[in-house]
């Protein structure tokens, strides 16, 4: 959810910051006070598009910071973990934008510079703004075939997930299917680039960590002076007369000499003889190793040279030489595949129709899958729309699927379906597709239903609505109200609203007001006690005249709310 949210120099907005429950926050407030300014700040910070306007006159820059809490398995942690962005086991996200008067937008995630299309990728995931004048997610048909196969996941991940296997298995056939078959001389072009590469690294005769090993015959030759020296002084002030091992020595016979007598001496005694004797042995280690030593500089001379020929091929072929050795295999792989052409696409051939095949029968099954959960979405929805005064409304889902099972080359990565939400508000109109039913208030409630059923489906920490409600009232307004309320059971639910019966039913009641201060105007926000509660509801009520009728129809209103969620 948005825990807090901090606002500065943004629009008419001099220095805010509010802070958010996890349930239903509703936003009221005159026109102009800058109720749709904070909802626009939000918007940018999940990686809206920006603007110099939004800077405040005679500021340098606008800056926007909310702080969100997630659920240990949020898609959050993922999108992370790809970026390298370190997400705490306690789930705080932090989200950062600023815009400068030049024009400038910096994003950060978590205090780590990101670019706006990465901010936007953790915004979709922690924000869903819904607004009258957007269609938003829930009316692109493109988002149709997901939200379906949201709706019923247990039972659909399971075939989508082996169908997007075999369709990526399919996908990669024919790209290798495609890049053999290019025409004649783009392919004996490439064999003489591939046998050329060849040629040159077989007669390199590279042998695997060759550079590896040879740095370390390099080092070890070019420091040869200083490894023997520092040898001989170990050795040297270990074995001797007066040295090391000889005072050990005399350390050990003098605790032998008297173990008998303590019990702590023994065992310090044989203590101290098995460190003597590792002592010992590493003396000689040191005086053997330093006998090889040798110092070579022609050696030296092959090794640099070895070394400046394996550097060139680096640059051409990889990092390492195992990178380089694995490159050669590839290419000899490649170039019989090349001179062999037609046998090989032969057998792509049989590959790619043995997987489509596959991957159809898997498709169809997702299919029939989709097909049983459209029929219970349609149910659900129609009980949704009932509930908010639409029942002569008709919901359908239309399917635009493969028939043919021959017809392989028109699978895309949902399998065989493409999937359009479809709609009629009036008795006898034709059904359409979401994002063109006319109505405003149709399509506030239309849009309404579906977050109820989708809302839990979706993952988002916090839902805004922004006026969603306008154009409704009366019991349409009071069913609205408790569809508001019901979702933000499911998820955060922050609301901008013009309707005193969805106001009456939030948890917490934040009034927006504009203030003048040194000749300047800035937004303000109160979070309302109950008695300004009545207050408030009772002007959304009857405007700027307040009237005793007006404050017991408030009063009516939140006790209605509060059985309501009683």
């Amino acid at each position: 959810m948005l825990t807090e949210l901090s606002i500065q120099d943004f629009a008419i907005i001099d220095k805010i910051s509010i802070t958010f429950n996890d349930d239903l926050t509703v936003l009221t407030g005159e026109t102009g006070a800058g109720k749709s300014i904070i909802i626009d700040a939000v918007q940018l910070l999940a990686g809206g598009r920006g603007s110099v306007e939004f800077v405040r006159h005679e500021a340098k820059k606008a800056e926007i910071e909310g702080l969100f809490s997630v659920e240990p398995n949020h898609a959050v942690f993922r999108i992370g973990l790809y970026y390298g962005i370190d997400i705490q086991e306690d789930g705080m996200v932090v989200l950062h934008r600023t815009i400068t008067a030049n024009g400038k937008s910096i994003c950060r995630v978590n205090g780590k510079l990101v670019t706006l299309a990465i901010l936007r990728e953790f915004g979709k995931t922690l924000i869903d703004i819904h607004s009258q004048h957007e269609t938003q997610s829930l009316m692109d048909p493109e988002n149709h075939i997901d939200l379906l196969d949201l709706y019923d996941h247990q039972v659909i991940a399971k075939t989508k997930e082996e169908y997007t296997k075999l369709f990526q298995k399919l996908q990669k056939l024919k790209k290798r299917h495609k890049d053999l078959s290019e025409n004649e001389q783009e392919t004996a072009h490439r064999i003489d680039l591939l046998e050329f590469q060849l040629k040159e690294l077989e007669q390199a005769n590279l042998m695997p960590n060759e550079d590896e090993i040879l740095e370390e015959e390099r080092s070890q030759l070019a420091n040869y002076e200083r490894i023997y020296t520092g040898i001989s002084d170990a050795y040297n002030a270990l074995y001797g007369e007066q040295k090391g091992i000889e005072w050990l020595n005399i350390a050990q016979q003098a605790l032998q000499d008297n173990r008998e007598f303590d019990s702590f001496v023994g065992e310090k005694a044989t203590e101290l003889s098995n460190h003597f004797y590792l002592i010992e042995e590493l003396s000689y280690d040191l005086r053997n190793y330093r006998e090889t030593l040798q110092y070579n500089p022609e050696r030296l001379n092959e090794i640099e040279a070895r070394l400046n020929e394996i550097s060139r091929l680096k640059k051409k072929y990889g990092q390492t030489v195992n990178d380089i050795i694995e490159y050669m295999g590839k290419i000899e792989e490649e170039l019989e595949q090349l001179t062999n052409k037609e046998s090989h696409l032969m057998k792509l051939t049989d590959q790619i129709n043995e997987t489509a095949k596959d991957a159809y029968l898997e498709a169809k099954q997702l299919h029939d899958s989709r097909q049983r959960a459209a029929d219970s979405l349609i149910n659900n929805i129609h009980e949704e729309l009932n509930g908010l005064y639409l029942e002569k409304a008709e919901f359908s889902v239309l399917f635009d699927a493969i028939a043919d099972h021959d017809a392989v080359d028109q699978l895309h990565k949902n399998g065989i379906d493409h999937v359009t939400f479809l709609i009629s508000t009036n008795p006898g109109e034709p059904l359409k597709e979401l994002n063109k039913v006319a109505s405003g208030g149709e399509l506030s409630r239309i849009m309404l239903a579906l977050k109820k059923i989708f809302a839990r489906h979706q993952g988002t920490t916090s839902v805004i609505f922004d006026e969603v409600d306008t154009g409704v009232s009366g019991r349409v307004a009071q069913a609205m109200a408790e569809k508001i309320y019901r979702i933000s059971n499911e998820s955060q639910v922050l609301c901008i609203t013009h309707l005193p019966q969805v106001a009456a039913m939030a948890d917490t009641h934040k009034l927006i007001e504009k203030v003048e201060k040194d000749n300047r105007t800035s937004t303000m926000v109160t979070e309302l006690t109950l008695n300004q509660k009545v207050v408030e509801l009772s002007r959304m009520i009857t405007g700027t005249e307040l009237t005793e009728t007006a404050k017991e129809h408030a009063k009516e209103l939140l006790e209605l709310a509060a059985a309501y969620k009683f």
